[in-house]
Formats: C-alpha cells, structure tokens, sequence
C-alpha cells in the first residue's frame, strides 16, 4: 500500500517494497495544498486537497492505487480500555459499544469504532489491554469519497499518532530499554509519540505548528504564505529571517516542546527523557535539533526514517534525503504494507 498522509499544508505518500526481508523505498512524493483546504483537520476546500493529491499520484507514477490513510484531530478519540482475556471479537464488541458510549461525547451512531486487543494489562491483574479508538464519521467519510475520486482505494484508515508510532517500531534504533520519544513538528500539530517495546505508550497532539512561523515570515517579508513555504523549503529566504523571525518561533516551539513533555511526563509518572527525536515540515529547518537542544538541554535529533533502507535511484534523484523527516508520519502508514491488518 501507498502510505499517505494528507497534513494541512501538504500531502505526503510513500511506496515501499520488499525485496527478500529487505524494506527499499520505491518512490515518494510531497506536493503543497493551495490555499487554507482546512478547519480543525476537516476538509473544507476539497478542490484544493483534489489537486494536490492528483500531483501526488502522477509523481509516484504508479499502478498501485491501495492507501493506507491517517487521521486526526478533536473528533479523533482513543483509550485504552481493560476486559476480561480469552473473549472473541463479538463478545468484546457489545463490552466496547457499552464503554465507548460513556467515553465519546458524540452519538455512536455518528461515529466508526474499531478497537486492538494489545495485550495482558500491566496495570490491571487479570485484564487484558484493549486499544478503543473512535472518529467521527465525517472526517472518515470525506477522506474516503475523495480518495475514490482520485481513483486511490482507502484499505486502512489509522491515527496520525499511531503511524508515527509504527514508523518508529519500524525504524528507529532503540537505544537501552528507553523508550523513543517523538516530536511531529507539522503546519498546525505538534504530536508527541512515545514507544516502548514495540508499543505506543502515550500519543498526544498540541495545537501549535510551523503556520504561525510562516504566517510571521509573510508579514515581515511580504510574501504568500505559499511562496514563503516554498522559499523555506527551498533554502531562499532572505539570510535575515534566522535573526529577524526564527528565535520568536524557536522560544514558542520550545515552550510547546516543554509542555507536552511534562504533560507526559506527569501523566505517565515516568523520568524526564535524556534524549528525544523530531520530524516533521518543522525537521526539516537547518541546524534546527542543535537549537531545540540548547533551549531544552536534552539531546535532539532528527528522525530519518529512511537512515537504514535502501533507496531506489529515482526517489534519490527527486531529493528524498531533504524531506525525509516530513515524511515520517507516511513511512509508518505504508509500513502496514507488511503487517496483517485486525479486521
């Protein structure tokens, strides 16, 4: 499967193969959104993220139409929950309906609900642990219709945080028995990721992104957003912005960084990390983890989730290296290529 992550101001696919146990990276694409196609993670302009995605699909010139998809957002919810072991599907099923109509502030018949069992309950003695997800249906349905427009077929519909979950199972190096603890620096997300054995442990997204660096640098160097995207992207902004712009942007992801940390840390009563790893649009920013790493005296580096693949000559022609960090959150999505799917 195609792994594709529609963020607000881009949209990313990865295609991977695999060539004896051995993942490559065939092609990728990442193709900007024009215009504010957004509202809270839902699709208001769909003309918008239409174009984008047709872009995507001529660059990855391929016949392969089958996408893995991610969501997230407010109407995105998940909990895990603790039941009795050994029960089949249905019988978890009408436990799940009962626990998830007290959990989710909306009707269940204006919801999908899927749930994992992930395993014994460390917490809870003779339980099992239960992953309860549920998204409203809109934000589901809209993506799906559009898709099909563009004559992709949605095979698996997963959570942002999950899939940059999987592509640090997949392919981060695990240092000790620490866990990998994650920053997605997106447009309008910061989401935090932690894993540890193979399991996301704590997944939490925070409302703060790159759009008020670019929106700062459009005012300040009268610009598009658009062009001031490119020219970020690009290395052409004019020398001044890492003075004139950058430190308000730094003080503020910093002061977000450090929230999300302690809310983490507080949460899950664990110790404050001695390293963590970032990726995301905000990753791609030169020298940007030795500035976070001043600003949070932790050690900071930038998730590559390509580091360890083999990768096809066209996807290095394209410049793959410069916006691998962006396309973490896809890498984990077409990962599920390779993993039975709980249906």
């Amino acid at each position: 499967m195609i792994g594709l992550d529609i963020g607000t101001r881009f949209v990313k696919a990865v295609l991977f193969e695999s060539d004896g146990g051995q993942i490559k990276v065939q092609s990728f694409a990442c193709e900007q959104i024009i215009g504010n196609a957004f509202a809270d993670r839902e699709i208001k302009d769909f003309d918008a993220v239409g174009n984008a995605l047709k872009k995507v699909k001529m660059a990855m010139k391929t016949k392969n139409k089958n996408v893995a998809v991610a969501i997230s957002g407010s109407t995105v919810l998940t909990k895990i929950v603790y039941m009795d072991p050994d029960q089949q599907d249905f019988e978890l099923e009408g436990q799940i309906e009962i626990e998830a109509d007290s959990l989710i502030p909306y009707p269940l018949e204006e919801v999908y609900i899927d749930f994992e069992q992930i395993g014994e309950s460390k917490t809870h003695t003779g339980k099992v642990d239960v992953l309860l997800s549920a998204a409203h249906k809109d934000m589901v349905d809209s993506r799906v219709t559009l898709l099909r427009e563009i004559q992709f077929e949605p095979k698996v519909m997963d959570i942002e945080g999950y899939a940059l979950g999987n592509a640090l199972c997949s392919f981060a190096k695990q240092q000790n028995d620490e866990p990998i603890i994650c920053l997605n620096i997106g447009a309008s997300l910061l989401q935090l990721c932690v894993v540890k054995d193979n399991q996301v442990i704590y997944s939490k997204e925070h409302s703060f992104g790159m759009d008020s660096l670019i929106q700062d640098l459009s005012i300040i160097h009268t610009l598009e957003k658009q062009e001031t995207e490119r020219q970020l992207l690009n290395g052409e902004l004019p020398a001044t912005w890492r003075q004139d712009t950058f430190p308000i942007f730094l003080a503020n992801l910093n002061q977000h960084i450090s929230r999300a940390m302690q809310m983490y840390i507080s949460s899950t009563h664990s110790e404050r990390p001695q390293a963590i790893m970032i990726c995301g649009g905000g990753a791609n920013i030169e020298e940007i983890a030795t500035d976070l790493e001043h600003e949070l005296a932790v050690s900071v580096s930038v998730f590559n989730p390509f580091a360890e693949m083999q990768i096809s000559e066209k996807a290095l022609q394209q410049g793959v290296d410069k916006v691998a960090p962006q396309l973490a959150i896809a890498a984990g999505l077409a990962a599920r290529s390779f993993a039975p799917c709980h249906i």
